[in-house]
């Protein structure tokens, strides 16, 4: 088994809030996170190189000889074979940015010292020859959510055998393109792979009368609620409940959007819950490009897309008849509520609504996320809590209390 380092650079930062609590490659596009796809596509391990107050949780592990990838790049078939036929000390750069890179121990060590590559040889490539997928903003996430679950449906589903459909269901379109994994209940709901594929993970549920347009990737014990309304390019990561309707949207997983109400283009984090009759635009009035918040710049910027909605950073929480407008993006662990729509931009550990924040205190909301973990018997770990704290401290300066 291959041992690959998924490395992490100033990219970073453009995935905030979404990469606030993870390594990019911890994040899930598609039906896998980009690190399980390389695992998958390469037969390797792969390890982290990222920020410094994320290395204890997601540690390195260096090899004698090591396959280091840009953690912010998808794999393709032509990617595969060109790092399978790397050379030691040779590297995959496009336009002078290091793509990938296999090196032994000594030479690994250098290039961590001395933190430069000029000495690595460079087999340049051009987006012409080789197309490289990457996730490089949020909103990218959403945007390749369809055609990466058509890439991970491909890889997982290869040479295996569905369980069968229940004949209660509907199934419009090509049988190939549903599979349904042990342990998986789907009963009186309607399924159509016209548009995609449908993947069904091992002990998820989808509950009477859903109606399901592919894609949809749902992953382990995820459940689509009675009635949920599915379309294309949407992805319930592990232990994810959703009900309502939703479009093109991606839960990383352990998330609740339990009951009605609209979401679309968006991502939403992990550890997040969603109240009764929430809604969120995807589309201006007056059809113009959606603009959300860069936390490169520090400053709104042009997404140049039509469609954008939420974007919402781990164990974030709204309440009851939350409306957002298009292309909010919320930080980690806000707590929003109250009638009206709330600013297009909440800095993490904001508490409040339309009528003002507050900050939220750091201790309770640590104690929240005890336990609401709890509720799933997992335990907030202290590497998680000092990641928690962290970012609290750090993006103080964003808050206005």
């Amino acid at each position: 088994m291959r041992n690959v380092i998924l490395f992490d650079d100033d990219n970073w930062n453009g995935l905030l809030p979404l990469s606030f609590t993870r390594p990019v490659c911890e994040i899930r596009v598609g039906i896998l996170t980009i690190r399980e796809k390389w695992e998958k596509v390469l037969d390797a391990r792969c390890s982290y190189i990222t920020q410094d107050f994320l290395s204890e949780k997601y540690a390195i592990h260096i090899d004698d000889d090591n396959i280091i990838i840009n953690s912010t790049i998808l794999p393709t078939a032509k990617l595969k074979s060109l790092i399978n036929s790397l050379e030691p000390n040779e590297a995959i750069l496009m336009k002078d940015e290091l793509i990938a890179a296999r090196l032994y121990r000594k030479q690994f060590d250098q290039l961590i010292e001395d933190d430069n590559i000029d000495e690595i040889k460079g087999m340049d490539i051009s987006e012409e020859e080789v197309v490289v997928k990457r996730i490089l903003r949020p909103q990218d996430v959403f945007n390749l959510n369809g055609e990466e679950i058509e890439q991970d449906f491909a890889l997982i589903t290869k040479g295996r055998k569905s369980q069968d459909l229940h004949k209660s269901n509907v199934l419009i379109g090509d049988a190939s393109k549903l599979f349904i994994e042990e342990g998986a209940e789907i009963f009186c709901s309607s399924l159509n792979t016209t548009k995609g594929s449908i993947y069904v993970g091992k002990n998820a549920e989808i509950m009477e009368g859903s109606n399901v347009r592919g894609g949809l990737a749902m992953c382990e014990h995820s459940a689509l609620k009675l009635g949920a309304k599915v379309y294309g390019a949407t992805t319930l990561g592990p232990y994810t409940k959703v009900g309502g309707e939703v479009n093109n949207v991606v839960f990383l997983g352990y998330s609740n959007k339990g009951h009605d109400g609209f979401l679309g283009n968006a991502v939403i984090g992990e550890w997040c819950n969603l109240g009764a009759d929430t809604n969120s635009s995807n589309l201006k009035n007056n059809y113009t490009e959606v603009r959300i918040w860069s936390y490169l710049s520090n400053r709104f910027e042009s997404t140049g897309l039509q469609f954008c909605g939420l974007i919402m950073g781990d164990h974030s929480k709204c309440g009851i008849n939350t409306m957002f407008n298009t292309g909010t993006v919320v930080g980690v662990s806000a707590n929003i509520f109250g009638a009206g729509f709330p600013r297009n931009f909440i800095p993490s550990y904001s508490w409040g609504g339309p009528q003002g924040f507050k900050t939220y205190n750091i201790d309770k909301a640590i104690k929240v996320a005890h336990a609401v973990m709890g509720r799933r018997s997992l335990v907030l770990s202290q590497e998680d809590e000092k990641i928690l704290r962290y970012i609290h401290l750090h993006t103080a300066h964003r808050r206005s209390s």
